[in-house]
Protein backbone atom coordinates (compact mmCIF):
# COMPACT_ATOMS: atom_id res chain seq x y z
CA UNK A 1 0.00 0.00 0.00
CA UNK A 2 1.02 3.34 -0.88
CA UNK A 3 1.84 5.87 1.67
CA UNK A 4 -0.64 8.83 2.20
CA UNK A 5 0.12 12.79 2.49
CA UNK A 6 -3.49 13.34 3.57
CA UNK A 7 -6.37 12.34 4.08
CA UNK A 8 -9.69 14.71 3.10
CA UNK A 9 -11.68 12.99 1.25
CA UNK A 10 -12.71 9.08 0.26
CA UNK A 11 -12.24 9.71 -3.48
CA UNK A 12 -8.28 10.70 -3.06
CA UNK A 13 -7.25 6.97 -2.40
CA UNK A 14 -7.36 4.19 -4.88
CA UNK A 15 -9.08 0.59 -4.42
CA UNK A 16 -5.64 -0.74 -3.07
CA UNK A 17 -4.84 2.16 -1.05
CA UNK A 18 -8.17 1.81 0.61
CA UNK A 19 -8.29 -1.96 0.97
CA UNK A 20 -4.68 -1.89 2.62
CA UNK A 21 -5.79 0.84 4.69
CA UNK A 22 -8.67 -1.42 6.44
CA UNK A 23 -6.33 -4.59 6.27
CA UNK A 24 -4.10 -2.50 8.73
CA UNK A 25 -6.66 -1.43 10.57
CA UNK A 26 -7.38 -5.23 11.30
CA UNK A 27 -3.75 -5.75 12.22
CA UNK A 28 -3.78 -2.47 14.53
CA UNK A 29 -6.84 -3.89 16.54
CA UNK A 30 -5.46 -7.69 16.70
CA UNK A 31 -1.93 -6.66 17.77
CA UNK A 32 -2.25 -3.07 18.99
CA UNK A 33 1.29 -3.81 21.00
CA UNK A 34 3.08 -3.93 17.78
CA UNK A 35 2.01 -0.42 17.50
CA UNK A 36 2.82 1.39 20.78
CA UNK A 37 5.65 3.14 19.33
CA UNK A 38 4.43 4.19 15.69
CA UNK A 39 3.49 7.90 16.76
CA UNK A 40 6.45 8.46 19.07
CA UNK A 41 7.59 12.04 19.41
CA UNK A 42 4.97 12.82 17.20
CA UNK A 43 2.16 16.15 18.37
CA UNK A 44 -1.24 16.03 16.33
CA UNK A 45 -3.58 19.18 16.78
CA UNK A 46 -7.05 18.07 16.90
CA UNK A 47 -8.82 20.62 16.38
CA UNK A 48 -13.05 21.08 16.64
CA UNK A 49 -15.26 23.28 15.11
CA UNK A 50 -18.45 21.15 16.18
CA UNK A 51 -18.66 19.18 19.31
CA UNK A 52 -17.83 15.34 19.43
CA UNK A 53 -17.78 12.23 22.04
CA UNK A 54 -16.56 9.41 19.42
CA UNK A 55 -14.24 11.60 17.06
CA UNK A 56 -12.74 13.23 19.70
CA UNK A 57 -11.84 10.27 22.36
CA UNK A 58 -11.37 8.10 19.60
CA UNK A 59 -8.66 10.04 18.06
CA UNK A 60 -7.06 11.47 21.63
CA UNK A 61 -7.22 8.03 22.97
CA UNK A 62 -5.71 5.90 19.51
CA UNK A 63 -3.18 8.48 19.03
CA UNK A 64 -1.90 7.61 23.18
CA UNK A 65 -2.23 4.05 22.40
CA UNK A 66 -0.17 4.96 19.32
CA UNK A 67 2.87 6.84 21.55
CA UNK A 68 1.86 9.96 20.05
CA UNK A 69 0.58 13.19 21.70
CA UNK A 70 -2.36 15.48 21.01
CA UNK A 71 -3.64 18.92 21.54
CA UNK A 72 -7.39 19.80 21.65
CA UNK A 73 -8.15 23.21 20.10
CA UNK A 74 -12.11 23.84 20.34
CA UNK A 75 -13.75 26.93 19.83
CA UNK A 76 -12.95 28.80 23.03
CA UNK A 77 -9.63 29.90 20.54
CA UNK A 78 -12.23 31.77 18.19
CA UNK A 79 -13.82 30.57 15.17
CA UNK A 80 -11.84 29.97 12.44
CA UNK A 81 -11.28 32.90 10.07
CA UNK A 82 -12.28 35.35 12.82
CA UNK A 83 -9.48 35.86 15.36
CA UNK A 84 -7.22 35.01 12.74
CA UNK A 85 -7.03 33.71 9.19
CA UNK A 86 -7.40 29.82 8.40
CA UNK A 87 -3.87 29.73 6.97
CA UNK A 88 -2.69 31.74 9.85
CA UNK A 89 -3.79 29.30 12.10
CA UNK A 90 -2.43 26.47 9.71
CA UNK A 91 0.61 27.38 9.11
CA UNK A 92 1.24 28.46 13.34
CA UNK A 93 -0.17 24.41 13.95
CA UNK A 94 2.95 23.75 11.55
CA UNK A 95 5.47 24.89 13.83
CA UNK A 96 5.06 22.93 16.65
CA UNK A 97 2.70 19.50 15.21
CA UNK A 98 3.39 16.78 12.78
CA UNK A 99 -0.47 16.86 11.40
CA UNK A 100 -3.97 18.08 11.83
CA UNK A 101 -7.23 16.47 12.59
CA UNK A 102 -9.72 18.50 11.94
CA UNK A 103 -13.50 18.31 12.49
CA UNK A 104 -15.23 21.44 10.57
CA UNK A 105 -18.29 22.96 9.17
CA UNK A 106 -16.60 23.39 6.04
CA UNK A 107 -15.00 21.17 3.02
CA UNK A 108 -13.10 24.40 2.34
CA UNK A 109 -11.39 24.80 5.55
CA UNK A 110 -9.64 21.76 5.20
CA UNK A 111 -8.08 22.84 1.99
CA UNK A 112 -6.98 25.57 3.29
CA UNK A 113 -5.68 24.05 6.65
CA UNK A 114 -3.81 21.75 3.97
CA UNK A 115 -2.88 24.16 2.17
CA UNK A 116 -1.06 26.76 4.41
CA UNK A 117 0.38 24.10 7.03
CA UNK A 118 1.78 21.49 4.71
CA UNK A 119 1.64 19.10 7.17
CA UNK A 120 -0.91 16.08 6.61
CA UNK A 121 -4.30 16.76 7.48
CA UNK A 122 -6.78 14.77 8.17
CA UNK A 123 -11.09 14.83 7.72
CA UNK A 124 -12.45 14.09 10.87
CA UNK A 125 -15.99 15.55 9.41
CA UNK A 126 -16.78 18.60 7.14
CA UNK A 127 -19.94 19.48 5.51
CA UNK A 128 -19.61 16.85 2.64
CA UNK A 129 -17.47 13.89 3.84
CA UNK A 130 -16.66 12.15 7.23
CA UNK A 131 -14.39 9.75 5.59
CA UNK A 132 -13.48 8.18 8.68
CA UNK A 133 -16.38 7.15 9.81
CA UNK A 134 -16.71 5.40 6.08
CA UNK A 135 -14.11 3.96 7.00
CA UNK A 136 -14.66 2.47 10.59
CA UNK A 137 -18.19 1.45 8.53
CA UNK A 138 -16.67 -0.20 6.14
CA UNK A 139 -13.94 -2.40 9.05
CA UNK A 140 -16.83 -3.22 10.65
CA UNK A 141 -18.73 -4.56 7.68
CA UNK A 142 -15.13 -6.60 6.64
CA UNK A 143 -14.99 -8.37 9.94
CA UNK A 144 -18.47 -9.84 9.45
CA UNK A 145 -18.21 -10.06 5.43
CA UNK A 146 -14.24 -10.65 4.81
CA UNK A 147 -15.33 -9.99 0.74
CA UNK A 148 -17.00 -6.44 0.67
CA UNK A 149 -17.41 -7.11 -3.27
CA UNK A 150 -20.27 -9.73 -2.32
CA UNK A 151 -21.99 -6.97 0.63
CA UNK A 152 -25.00 -4.72 -0.06
CA UNK A 153 -25.01 -1.96 2.08
CA UNK A 154 -28.59 0.02 1.96
CA UNK A 155 -28.26 3.60 3.56
CA UNK A 156 -31.71 5.63 4.29
CA UNK A 157 -32.62 8.65 5.01
CA UNK A 158 -30.91 12.19 4.39
CA UNK A 159 -28.20 12.10 1.69
CA UNK A 160 -25.50 13.43 4.03
CA UNK A 161 -21.65 13.66 4.66
CA UNK A 162 -21.76 10.05 5.78
CA UNK A 163 -23.94 8.93 3.22
CA UNK A 164 -21.33 10.53 0.63
CA UNK A 165 -18.09 8.96 2.02
CA UNK A 166 -19.94 5.46 2.43
CA UNK A 167 -21.24 6.17 -1.04
CA UNK A 168 -17.60 7.05 -2.64
CA UNK A 169 -16.23 3.71 -0.44
CA UNK A 170 -18.67 1.72 -1.74
CA UNK A 171 -17.99 3.05 -5.36
CA UNK A 172 -13.95 2.07 -5.17
CA UNK A 173 -14.30 -1.11 -3.62
CA UNK A 174 -16.54 -2.91 -5.79
CA UNK A 175 -19.39 -3.23 -3.75
CA UNK A 176 -23.39 -3.11 -3.72
CA UNK A 177 -24.68 0.12 -2.50
CA UNK A 178 -28.48 1.17 -2.62
CA UNK A 179 -29.38 4.74 -0.88
CA UNK A 180 -32.93 5.80 -0.42
CA UNK A 181 -33.67 9.14 0.59
CA UNK A 182 -37.05 11.40 0.42
CA UNK A 183 -37.27 13.77 -2.68
CA UNK A 184 -35.26 16.21 -2.21
CA UNK A 185 -32.30 14.63 -0.23
CA UNK A 186 -30.41 12.69 -2.33
CA UNK A 187 -26.44 12.44 -1.60
CA UNK A 188 -24.53 15.33 -3.45
CA UNK A 189 -24.73 15.46 -7.09
CA UNK A 190 -21.03 15.70 -7.52
CA UNK A 191 -20.06 12.79 -4.96
CA UNK A 192 -23.32 10.91 -7.13
CA UNK A 193 -21.00 11.56 -10.17
CA UNK A 194 -18.18 10.52 -8.72
CA UNK A 195 -18.84 7.04 -7.26
CA UNK A 196 -21.05 5.91 -10.53
CA UNK A 197 -16.92 6.93 -12.80
CA UNK A 198 -15.64 4.95 -9.59
CA UNK A 199 -18.30 1.96 -10.45
CA UNK A 200 -17.25 2.06 -13.99
CA UNK A 201 -13.73 1.18 -13.17
CA UNK A 202 -14.97 -1.49 -9.87
CA UNK A 203 -17.82 -3.12 -11.09
CA UNK A 204 -20.27 -1.76 -8.10
CA UNK A 205 -23.83 -1.76 -8.61
CA UNK A 206 -25.20 1.68 -7.08
CA UNK A 207 -28.74 2.47 -6.66
CA UNK A 208 -30.57 5.90 -6.31
CA UNK A 209 -34.20 5.82 -4.84
CA UNK A 210 -37.08 7.09 -2.87
CA UNK A 211 -38.48 3.91 -3.23
CA UNK A 212 -38.02 1.73 0.14
CA UNK A 213 -38.42 -1.65 -1.49
CA UNK A 214 -34.83 -0.93 -2.99
CA UNK A 215 -33.66 -2.25 -0.02
CA UNK A 216 -34.71 -5.59 0.40
CA UNK A 217 -32.29 -8.10 1.25
CA UNK A 218 -29.93 -6.01 1.73
CA UNK A 219 -26.71 -7.18 4.44
CA UNK A 220 -26.46 -4.16 6.03
CA UNK A 221 -29.32 -1.20 6.37
CA UNK A 222 -27.74 2.24 7.99
CA UNK A 223 -29.10 5.33 8.56
CA UNK A 224 -28.20 8.61 10.48
CA UNK A 225 -30.33 11.18 12.09
CA UNK A 226 -32.61 13.02 9.94
CA UNK A 227 -31.44 16.44 10.49
CA UNK A 228 -27.33 16.83 10.24
CA UNK A 229 -25.52 18.99 12.73
CA UNK A 230 -25.48 22.33 11.64
CA UNK A 231 -28.63 22.12 8.89
CA UNK A 232 -30.55 25.25 8.48
CA UNK A 233 -33.79 22.94 7.91
CA UNK A 234 -36.23 22.68 10.89
CA UNK A 235 -37.11 19.84 12.36
CA UNK A 236 -40.72 19.79 12.38
CA UNK A 237 -40.87 20.84 8.85
CA UNK A 238 -38.54 17.66 7.97
CA UNK A 239 -39.88 14.90 10.13
CA UNK A 240 -43.40 13.79 8.42
CA UNK A 241 -40.78 13.63 4.81
CA UNK A 242 -38.97 11.66 6.61
CA UNK A 243 -41.60 9.46 9.02
CA UNK A 244 -41.55 6.89 6.32
CA UNK A 245 -38.28 6.25 6.47
CA UNK A 246 -37.55 5.19 10.17
CA UNK A 247 -35.80 1.99 10.85
CA UNK A 248 -38.29 0.05 12.74
CA UNK A 249 -38.77 -3.59 13.61
CA UNK A 250 -41.30 -4.40 11.13
CA UNK A 251 -39.27 -2.66 8.38
CA UNK A 252 -36.17 -5.12 9.27
CA UNK A 253 -38.60 -7.93 9.16
CA UNK A 254 -40.27 -6.80 6.14
CA UNK A 255 -37.49 -6.74 3.92
CA UNK A 256 -35.32 -9.19 5.53
CA UNK A 257 -32.46 -7.10 6.66
CA UNK A 258 -29.64 -8.84 8.54
CA UNK A 259 -27.72 -5.72 9.96
CA UNK A 260 -28.38 -2.07 11.30
CA UNK A 261 -25.66 0.69 10.95
CA UNK A 262 -25.65 4.38 12.84
CA UNK A 263 -22.56 6.63 12.76
CA UNK A 264 -24.23 8.15 16.50
CA UNK A 265 -25.54 10.07 18.17
CA UNK A 266 -28.86 8.66 17.47
CA UNK A 267 -32.20 10.04 17.98
CA UNK A 268 -34.50 7.37 19.68
CA UNK A 269 -37.95 7.39 18.17
CA UNK A 270 -37.24 9.35 15.34
CA UNK A 271 -34.92 7.41 12.64
CA UNK A 272 -34.52 4.37 14.00
CA UNK A 273 -36.37 3.00 16.95
CA UNK A 274 -34.67 1.95 20.06
CA UNK A 275 -36.10 -2.08 19.84
CA UNK A 276 -33.46 -2.00 16.98
CA UNK A 277 -30.88 0.12 18.58
CA UNK A 278 -30.77 -2.09 21.31
CA UNK A 279 -30.98 -5.42 19.24
CA UNK A 280 -28.90 -8.14 18.49
CA UNK A 281 -28.69 -7.20 14.72
CA UNK A 282 -27.34 -3.62 15.58
CA UNK A 283 -23.36 -2.55 15.28
CA UNK A 284 -23.71 0.79 16.63
CA UNK A 285 -20.77 -0.13 19.20
CA UNK A 286 -18.79 -2.12 16.78
CA UNK A 287 -18.82 0.47 14.42
CA UNK A 288 -17.79 3.30 17.62
CA UNK A 289 -15.25 0.98 18.50
CA UNK A 290 -13.43 0.47 14.89
CA UNK A 291 -13.34 4.32 14.56
CA UNK A 292 -10.22 4.10 16.84
CA UNK A 293 -9.12 1.55 14.91
CA UNK A 294 -9.77 3.10 11.41
CA UNK A 295 -8.06 6.17 12.44
CA UNK A 296 -4.83 4.39 13.71
CA UNK A 297 -4.40 2.95 10.33
CA UNK A 298 -4.68 6.04 8.59
CA UNK A 299 -2.13 7.96 10.93
CA UNK A 300 0.27 5.02 11.18
CA UNK A 301 -0.09 5.22 7.16
CA UNK A 302 0.88 8.30 6.78
CA UNK A 303 3.71 8.21 9.58
CA UNK A 304 5.30 4.67 8.76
Amino acid sequence: MSKLTQLLCLADLNKDQLNGLLELALEIKRQPAKYQHALAGKSIALLFEKPSLRTRVSFDVGINKLGGHSVYLDQQNGALGVRETVEDFGSNLACWTDAIVARVYQQKTLEQLAASSKIPVINALSDLYHPCQALADLLTLKEHYADLTQVHLAFVGDGNNVCNSLLLGAAILGMRMTVVTPQGFAPNVMVQQQALAFAEVSGAKLVFSSDLAAIADADAVYTDTWLSMGSKNEPAAIEPLFRPYQINSDLMQRFALKHFMHCLPAHRGLEVTSEVLDSAQSLVLQQAENRMHAQNAVLVNIFS
